[in-house]
């Protein structure tokens, strides 16, 4: 079978096709045939297409059973063309690899391109070592729901991916590749038997499981060493006389089961035993090294020596045994390693046993931390170097790696809750305790006195009897986080996030119920900036509470370190596109001053997800266009829902979304002093422009019928059925765009093709700024061209509009009342032309994306197969709610809930994003 994409496409349609007949009949494949080339008639121009296919789909949506076989069928061309897609992308970048070898040029945006202009900027040996020895990138995985994709689906779909890499093969003969084709042809009857609306709405262990664990033991334990590995050979090649010493600055965190902000079902026990989990997977994953090492490290005393340390260890591990396994290692008296292994597993086996048992019974055998297994296999390590082992040493250190980087928690969990549960909790405490009578109706110096106050008195007073139930348990999180600590690892929780931060005492609130717990200087108390305001005031919060003496103190346990978080979902809900995009920049920027006049290392985390209007895009180019002296070295950033099947399920992609991600932290640190400055004409440029965006933006969300057409005209009301998380979808009754939550926001102008939190209000701004004055285009085209931040904001506007499409959208406009559409829709098409046009102005395009010409024919060549689908998905919401205003039976309306999950799924497939 073929590399080439186009043939690779053609074969699982075939396959596809040939299934539809076999599943469902010829008469169903013969509708989606004419559905199909009735739509890529109509994008060819062919209007008379465009009537048919208009006709065709009421009809079909009045035979919901034949509805659903299209749904289906273009749902799971979808999912067959998208892993297409990966299989291609795997091939390209290897034959770019072999490339960059023979010819001695590195790849872009890899290790050895960015060593190699480390070198170029001038960095010596010291200077690059000191670069290391600053870097911190924490990826962590959060339980946003935006993964539709069921898991018994994403596995099936798996198991294609896997054959199509063996399809590629070079090595196999026709009875083989023909075999192949039939596992192939399965595969796809598996996928189109298979339901990919789940049943229930996962539970939050679902996603532990899910949309965490399986990510770590099938991708990363392999791929995060290989990234050291490649630094480590490029560092070595480009600078052959020094030697460097590679810190794990790469991290894994998690919000899955801590994440407790508007989520009910995150409870005690669920954090327990995702911790529990996360321990058991690196465990188990451990001894499995240590079975490998045991088969390959066979050295004997009759041929090589063994260090001192080395074998003084093992007369203490002997101790650790009772006299049959003593003689158990005895057999293996000439062969120490093996002895030393033997040991190390049954310790694993044990720490295990230890952290499976309730209450964590305490065991001699078990390891006490990471470390201490670490030291031991330091200790083999450092044996091989000093006895003619160097060759043999390469899978001890990959396995050290793992463990400095994983430990015995895997990812560091952060726990999220809201700055309202905090403020309620502590008025609940002080009144109880007659501390102060309604804490609440403090202004803020004073709620920073009395906190200050109870800080320094190490929180004493405070009492929790006869509290109420949700007071008592948002003070006893804190004590579980101790817990944490000492049955899984001080690692375990090392960040407790403060959702919609307003205040300095929003933080002292929560570092008065860390001291209580004995946590002071034992976790980082992280503020979360998301709307415009809190944006505008994060940086004099943060130089008040640098200033606060309580404060100090907690910071110095920290090594003066301080995480900030910086939302991008719910500051663009607020502000529009522009608007959060230049505040969050200038935020970013004015936290970074502030740290360094107050002598604190800030690390920024960016609340990103995966779509544009929730700051999402190329993370290596996000962070090319951080301000300057924002990073230095320094970077966290979530990794949501869909994002983190694309960029983990598979190994070759996710090794090259890791090492795009490093090279561009290390560029950033590397070049901090070399940043061309940004102009002052070109921030105040950006201020004017994102202020009138801003407007044109809350003049929109603002109107009177808005909320209506937004109800009206998308599948918002389908998307919170759809159990793609265990997250409510939104805070309370939809009153007005602050009670939804980002990601259906976004998932519902995702479906209807709008895109709006991408682009909208950036047309206006743009369009009346320069017509005012004379020279204000080529300012403009000048910032595209040598500001970074400016060139990645615009190109990502680019996309948006060029993911969007109007006539689509027109169809959903349809749904909403008269008034409504004129309103609402009427906006937004005026709004898509302005930003369109402009747009291509300051980029000098004829057209969108005619730079990157394989996403504008990816787009082009996916809509005629999303067309049919959006069609459809109109046509049975209306139908929907036509039948729940005439009370029609619930096996039709259930029906009919079920078609529409349906094309969500499918849409989603076919636009390549949720939220």
């Amino acid at each position: 079978m073929k590399n080439d994409l186009s043939a690779t496409i053609r074969m699982l349609g075939d396959l596809l096709g040939e299934t539809i007949i076999e599943q469902e009949g010829q008469a169903l494949f013969e509708l989606e045939e004419l559905i199909r080339i009735n739509s890529k008639a109509w994008r060819s121009g062919d209007s008379a297409a465009g009537e048919k296919l208009k006709k065709l789909i009421p009809d079909l949506s009045n035979n919901l059973p034949q509805a659903s076989g299209i749904l289906q069928a273009f749902s799971t061309y979808f999912q067959l063309v998208n892993l297409a897609e990966e299989h291609h992308r795997v091939q390209v970048l290897r034959e770019r690899s072999q490339r960059a070898i023979d010819s001695g040029v590195p790849m872009d945006e890899t290790l050895s391109e960015a060593v190699l202009r480390l070198a170029d900027l001038g960095l010596k040996d010291k200077a690059v070592q000191e670069l290391l020895n600053s870097l911190s990138i924490s990826l962590v995985y959060t339980a946003h729901p935006t993964e539709s994709k069921r898991q018994t689906v994403q596995q099936i779909l798996r198991r294609i991916a896997k054959l199509l890499v063996k399809s590629s093969s070079s090595d196999l003969i026709g009875s083989e590749l023909a075999d192949v084709r039939r596992q192939l042809q399965a595969g796809v009857v598996l996928l189109w038997q298979t339901d990919t609306a789940r049943p229930r709405r996962p539970t939050v262990m679902d996603e532990v499981r899910n949309n965490g664990l399986y990510f770590f033991e099938s991708t990363l334990f392999d791929v995060v060493p290989r990234v050291y590995d490649e630094l480590e050979q490029a560092l070595a090649a480009k600078f052959p006389q020094s030697s460097f010493e590679i810190p794990s600055f790469l991290r894994y965190g998690t919000w899955i089961g801590g994440d407790r902000d508007g989520n009910p079902y995150v409870t005690f026990d669920v954090t327990r035993e995702a911790l529990k989990a996360q321990k058991e997977l690196a465990l188990d994953r451990y001894g499995r090294e240590l079975n490998g090492l045991y088969e390959i490290l066979s050295p004997t005393k009759s041929r090589v020596g063994f260090s001192d340390a080395f074998l003084a260890s093992l007369d203490h591990d002997r101790q650790l045994l009772n006299a049959r396994e003593l003689q158990l290692i005895e057999r293996f008296e000439q062969e120490p390693y093996r002895q030393k292994l033997i040991v190390m597993y049954r310790r694993i086996q044990a720490t295990r046993e230890q952290n499976q048992t309730a209450g964590d019974v305490p065991s001699g055998r078990a390891y006490s931390s990471a470390d201490e297994f670490w030291n031991d296999l330091d200790l083999i390590e450092q044996s091989l170097q000093q006895n003619r082992g160097e060759r043999l040493t390469k899978p001890v250190l990959r396995l050290k790696r793992l463990v400095k980087v994983f430990g015995f928690h895997l990812a560091s969990m952060d726990i999220r809750q809201h700055s309202e549960k905090h403020n309620a909790a502590l008025a609940d405490c002080f009144s109880a305790c007659g501390i102060c009578v309604d804490y609440s109706r403090l202004d803020e110096s004073e709620k920073i006195g009395l906190l200050e106050k109870q800080i320094a008195a190490k929180g004493d007073e405070l009492r929790l009897d006869d509290m109420p139930e949700a007071t008592a348990e948002t003070m006893a999180l804190f004590d579980l986080i101790e817990e944490m600590h000492q049955s899984i690892s001080v690692d375990s929780i090392q960040s407790y996030v403060i959702s919609m931060t307003e205040g300095v005492s929003d933080v002292l609130e929560v570092l008065l119920m860390a001291t209580r717990a004995n946590l002071s200087g034992q976790i980082d108390v992280v503020p979360l900036f998301e709307t415009i305001d809190d944006l505008i005031a994060a940086p004099e919060i943060m130089r008040s509470l640098f200033s606060c003496k309580v404060y100090k103190n907690h910071l110095k346990q920290r090594d003066n370190c301080q995480q900030v978080m910086i939302g991008y979902s719910d500051s663009n809900k607020d502000g529009g596109f522009l608007r959060a995009n230049w505040m969050l920049y200038q935020a970013q920027q004015a936290l970074a001053e502030v740290s360094d006049e107050c002598g604190v290392q800030l690390t920024l985390f960016h609340g990103r997800g995966g779509s544009i209007g929730r700051g999402g895009g190329p993370a290596n180019r996000a962070i090319l266009a951080q301000p300057p002296g924002s990073i230095r070295g320094r970077f966290k950033i979530t990794e949501q829902g869909e994002v983190v099947s694309s960029r983990y399920a598979n190994r070759e992609i996710a090794h090259r979304h890791l090492e795009q991600l490093v090279s561009a932290v290390v560029l950033t640190a590397g070049r901090e002093k070399e940043n061309s400055p940004v102009l002052p004409a070109w921030k105040e440029a950006m201020e004017q422009l994102s202020e009138r965006a801003l407007q044109t933006y809350r003049a929109l969300v603002e109107q009177p019928t808005f909320l209506e057409y937004f109800h009206d005209a998308t599948p918002i009301d389908q998307i919170d059925k759809l159990n793609i998380g265990s997250r409510p979808a939104k805070r309370r009754s939809t009153e007005s765009i602050s009670d939804l939550r980002a990601i259906p926001w976004v998932f519902a102008w995702n479906q209807t093709r709008v895109n709006l939190p991408s682009w909208y209000g950036v047309g206006s701004a743009l369009d009346s700024w320069i017509c005012e004055e004379e020279g204000r285009l080529g300012l403009l085209r000048q910032m595209y061209d040598e500001w970074q931040f400016f060139h990645s904001l615009f190109d990502n506007v680019q996309l948006g509009l060029g993911k969007s499409d109007l006539n689509i959208a027109e169809l959903y406009s349809e749904l909403a009342d008269k008034k409504a559409q004129q309103e609402v829709f009427g906006a937004i098409k005026e709004e898509y032309a302005k930003t369109e046009r402009t747009v291509l102005a300051i980029t000098n395009q004829v057209e969108l994306l005619e730079r990157e010409p394989w996403l504008q024919h990816s787009i082009r060549v996916r809509n005629p197969y999303v067309d049919p689908l959006n069609y459809l998905q109109a046509s049975l919401l209306k139908q929907l709610r036509q039948a729940l205003e005439e009370d029609a039976s619930s096996e039709v309306v259930a029906e009919l809930i079920s078609a529409v999950r349906m094309s969500v799924n499918g849409i989603a497939a076919g636009v390549k994003n949720v939220g």
